[in-house]
């Protein structure tokens, strides 16, 4: 006969409710990441919608922003489909079936990816910030270094 401790049994139950939890954790993470690919860049070729992904997961690693991706996403007046007042429901579900298989594999496997090639497969650059320039010409993109421009998105990080 096993006799299990009180300790024991709550050490098993709490390893168990962490699980769920950090599965949790994980999935909504990861919604908020296809969600912001999904509305930044589903007309993006493939190259475009993997940057805004990049610069999603650079934000994050970044001390300047907050420490989850949801905080990224949704931080004041940084993404201009979080702040647009119109319903973010995917309605295009290829594109949006397509941004969370793209989100899932940046969430799971890119911030290994980056230490290890250090950061060689960042084809951003190191980018935190973008912009459209058909669409805007914001006046902090005057103060920082352009890196890349994919798509129609040029990407951007702080000079020097």
């Amino acid at each position: 006969m096993i006799r299990l401790s009180l300790f024991a049994v709550l050490s098993i139950w709490s390893v168990s409710a962490l699980a769920k939890l950090d599965d949790s954790y994980t999935k909504a993470e990861q919604t908020c990441l296809a969600l912001n690919i999904y509305h930044e860049a589903r007309g993006e070729a493939p190259s475009g919608q993997m940057a805004v992904a990049m610069v999603t997961m650079n934000r994050l690693a970044n001390p300047k922003y907050p420490k989850s991706v949801c905080g990224v996403v949704y931080q004041t007046k940084q993404f201009s489909w979080t702040g647009d007042k119109i319903l973010d429901v995917p309605k295009d579900l290829q594109a949006w079936g397509s941004a969370k298989r793209l989100a899932a594999f940046v969430y799971e496997k890119y911030p290994r990816f980056h230490r290890q090639t250090r950061g060689a497969i960042d084809i951003t650059r190191g980018a935190v910030h973008y912009y459209a320039p058909k669409y805007a010409n914001p006046q902090w993109a005057q103060h920082k270094e352009v890196t890349r421009e994919i798509g129609a998105h040029r990407f951007m990080r702080a000079k020097g």
